[in-house]
C-alpha cells in the first residue's frame, strides 16, 4: 500500500484503540460511528471532511444505525445515544492527531538547502538506480 493509505489505516487503528478502552465488550459494534467521524472531520491534507470533498457539501444527513440484539433503540433515544458515542469518536480522533503530530514534531527537523549542496535522493528498492549525489542548482 502507499504512504497515504498506511497513514489512514494508523489513524483509524488509534481512534479504535481509544475506543475500545471505552466501549468495553462491544466496541466492534461502533466501527460504523468511528468511521462516521473520521469522514466528517476536518483534515489538513485537503483542508475540509473527506464527506465534504466528495460530495461538495456538509453532511447533514441524520445516522440511524440499528443495533441487533434484545433491546432496540428508537426515535430520539437513539439518535441521542448515536451522537454521544460519535461526540466520543470525534474525540479520540481529535486526541489520536494531537498524539501524532507531537510526535511528529519532536522528531522533525528543519533542513535548508542551497545552489550547490550535494544531497542523496532517495529512490523506491523496486526500482534500479545508481547511487550518487547530486547538486542542487536553484531554489
Amino acid at each position: 500500500t502507499d504512504g497515504q493509505t498506511e497513514r489512514t489505516i494508523q489513524t483509524l487503528e488509534d481512534m479504535l484503540r481509544s475506543c475500545a478502552l471505552e466501549w468495553i465488550g462491544n466496541w466492534d459494534d461502533y466501527i460504523c460511528l468511528v468511521e462516521f467521524a473520521y469522514n466528517n472531520s476536518w483534515h489538513a491534507s485537503i483542508k475540509c471532511a473527506p464527506f465534504e470533498m466528495l460530495y461538495g457539501r456538509k453532511c447533514r444527513a441524520l445516522i440511524c444505525w440499528d443495533q441487533v440484539g434484545e433491546r432496540v433503540i428508537e426515535g430520539l433515544e437513539m439518535i441521542e445515544v448515536t451522537n454521544e458515542k460519535v461526540a466520543v469518536a470525534k474525540e479520540k480522533l481529535k486526541e489520536a492527531r494531537t498524539r501524532q503530530k507531537s510526535y511528529a514534531d519532536k522528531h522533525r527537523r528543519s533542513i535548508e538547502f542551497q545552489p550547490g549542496d550535494r544531497v542523496f535522493l532517495k529512490i523506491r528498492a523496486d526500482l534500479s538506480y545508481v547511487e550518487e549525489p547530486e547538486a542542487i542548482l536553484d531554489r
